[in-house]
């Protein structure tokens, strides 16, 4: 809790940060994520820092089990690879200042999952550029509790 402050410093700076790549619209009129969500993945152990040096540079929320996410439960225009278990990771963000940081914390949580699952918005042409450079299937579209845009729906297969 004692780094919630910084996180959320981080969360405001991705928030710029979007709207100044063509994407203001996935966090930034909503002011996403609110405190008290982040508060509550804290106190869950599901939020998580990244750090380089002693400094948090990253931060992001990681689940793992069966149906853990009840907006991936209705997939439009496709269909997840499996109904196994799967991690999950939402609210993935850098301050900027060390490069490849989304993908280590996404490395990180496969790694705990083997199988793992992410939604972005479709503005979010940066975000969609690493789940694909890193192997992630679009597999259709979910709805999130946010607003009322769709999101890509994104699945990393299990490989042998």
């Amino acid at each position: 809790m004692q780094d919630l402050p910084r996180v959320m410093e981080i969360y405001a700076s991705a928030r710029a940060f979007m709207a100044a790549h063509g994407n203001p619209r996935q966090w930034g009129p909503t002011c996403w994520p609110p405190e008290a969500l982040i508060r509550r993945d804290i106190s869950r152990g599901k939020s998580y820092v990244c750090e380089e040096g002693g400094r948090i540079v990253g931060v992001f929320y990681f689940d793992f089990g069966q149906n853990i996410e009840p907006a991936y439960d209705a997939i439009e225009g496709g269909q997840w690879l499996s109904d196994a278990p799967y991690g999950v990771v939402h609210r993935i963000a850098s301050d900027g200042s060390v490069r490849g940081v989304g993908a280590f914390c996404l490395s990180w949580a496969l790694s705990r999952s083997g199988r793992l699952r992410i939604d972005t918005h479709p503005d979010n042409t940066v975000m969609q550029g690493l789940l694909e450079k890193l192997g992630f299937d679009r597999r259709g579209f979910i709805h999130v509790e946010e607003d009322n845009d769709p999101r890509y729906a994104y699945e990393l297969p299990v490989r042998p």
